[in-house]
């Protein structure tokens, strides 16, 4: 029987693709899974509790469709009365893999943004004392603002300025060459664990003075050479 395969019939309308924008382009970067690195800076490390040691990173994750983008604003989370901002490099993947070296990671990412790691910390932290998992801590809707992506092309990210603003006052303020676990060793570890894909985004941990925000705040980040990413809490 010839012609063209019949089209899948869904029982429901399937979801939108989450999606970042590319800066100076209209196009849109698909995002597939986002993974997040924790405790991937020293200072943070030590403020949160932990040994800033080199043991091997860990990761957690948020669903693709928790980004924010285009400056939006964000809703203020339920069943918490403690929201930190963490703020972030990200790393967009564009060519796959599985064990990939260190020495070739760099080749696997497409682009770069600036982007926050909100989180729902009075949750995060019970979920720490009994074990449990962190995901309504971290995971949960509108908890990942991102500025627009920037092609990865000669940019460097074991160097560079990251900081963020709250209401115009600086509340972080680090150097990407402070990571703990370097962007191509994340990539690397990473692809050990799950077979990286085309669309998944890297957030690869937060410096020091993490801390509450409310209502009305104003989260102005930025990374240098990569952009900024902003957002307002209503």
């Amino acid at each position: 029987m010839s012609g063209s395969p019949a089209l899948p019939q869904y029982v429901l309308t399937p979801p939108a693709i989450a999606a970042i924008p590319v800066q100076g382009s209209d196009a849109m970067f698909p995002v597939r899974r986002i993974f997040c690195v924790g405790r991937n800076y020293a200072e943070h490390a030590i403020e949160m509790g932990s040994d800033p040691t080199r043991e091997p990173p860990f990761y957690f994750t948020k669903p693709a469709d928790a980004v924010v983008i285009n400056g939006a604003d964000m809703p203020y989370p339920s069943m918490t009365k403690s929201l930190h901002h963490e703020m972030e490099l990200v790393v967009a993947i564009g060519t796959g893999g599985s064990n990939i070296a260190v020495a070739d990671a760099l080749k696997h990412v497409w682009g770069y943004c600036a982007g926050l790691d909100m989180t729902r910390r009075d949750l995060q932290n019970e979920a720490k004392k009994t074990g449990r998992p962190w995901d309504m801590g971290k995971g949960f809707d509108h908890s990942a603002p991102m500025g627009a992506l920037m092609p990865a092309g000669s940019f460097d990210p074991s160097k560079g300025k990251i900081e963020l603003k709250v209401n115009g006052k600086q509340r972080q303020v680090s150097d990407l060459s402070k990571l703990i676990w370097s962007v191509p060793e994340v990539i690397a570890n990473l692809s050990e664990l799950v077979a990286l894909a085309p669309g998944d985004l890297i957030m690869t941990g937060t410096p020091e003075n993490v801390a509450a925000v409310e209502r009305g705040d104003l989260l102005e980040g930025y990374v240098e050479g990569v952009g900024e990413v902003r957002t307002r809490l209503v």
